[in-house]
């Protein structure tokens, strides 16, 4: 098998042989077509991110979060505060570069080096982002800053088991299905079975192809809607 490096130029796949341990993610924006990443901050985001949940009136968003609802700005506010510091995990506010404004946010987390393990997860998008090119090019800047900025081996995502709609998320961004660790945690008063998603940097190669054959402008008509799903660029 031939040997392929990363973008610290390691080798990927089996070849090990000088592997060294990867760099923290930087607390830096990635910046993107329709959107824009920045290191989570209250005074920037909660007053934007506070309302745009708000448009959430059933409180879907946080079913399947340990954290939330918040009926209050000043609790929201007081949360991320208390997260934003963080270096574990490291919380991002996604910016919808039509508006200028925060309508989701997203954090890097369980962060390994040494392994080259990293994982995605506190996922929450707000009605105004959900469905939308900026909801999947956020998430594709932030598995490209993973392996082509950092040189990250793994890339995890893990949600309960019973979360229909991550786990199709999961797999609409090229994660692949790995297991279901059975009551692997315990929130709001109940057992949750985990499910396990993964993108190595074997698999990135193709999933960056994809993503970008996505993403180009001649994947979109008149009024800016894909032509091709992105199902259509992923591998098989």
């Amino acid at each position: 098998m031939p040997n392929r490096t990363n973008a610290l130029g390691q080798p990927i796949g089996f070849a090990l042989t000088e592997w060294t341990p990867c760099p923290m993610p930087p607390r830096t924006d990635m910046q993107g077509v329709t959107c824009r990443l920045e290191p989570l901050n209250g005074d920037r985001h909660a007053d934007d991110l506070f309302a745009a949940f708000g448009e959430d009136a059933d409180n879907r968003l946080w079913t399947y979060m340990a954290i939330g609802p918040f009926a209050h700005r000043d609790a929201f506010k007081a949360w991320v505060d208390s997260v934003c510091e963080g270096d574990d995990p490291l919380f991002y506010a996604i910016i919808d570069l039509a508006t200028s404004r925060a309508v989701g946010f997203a954090s890097y987390m369980r962060i390994d080096p040494v392994q080259g393990v990293i994982e995605v997860g506190s996922i929450v998008f707000a009605p105004a982002l959900q469905r939308t090119t900026a909801a999947t090019e956020a998430m594709y800047l932030m598995m490209k800053r993973v392996f082509a900025e950092l040189g990250y081996r793994r890339y995890e995502w893990k949600c309960d088991d019973l979360n229909a709609a991550s786990r199709a998320a999961a797999r609409r961004y090229g994660f692949v299905f790995e297991g279901v660790f059975r009551q692997a945690v315990v929130y709001k008063n109940r057992n949750r079975d985990t499910a396990w998603f993964a993108i190595t940097d074997r698999d990135w190669p193709a999933i960056d192809a994809a993503f970008t054959a996505w993403l180009a402008p001649a994947n979109r008509d008149h009024a800016g809607r894909q032509i091709k799903s992105l199902a259509a660029f992923m591998p098989l």
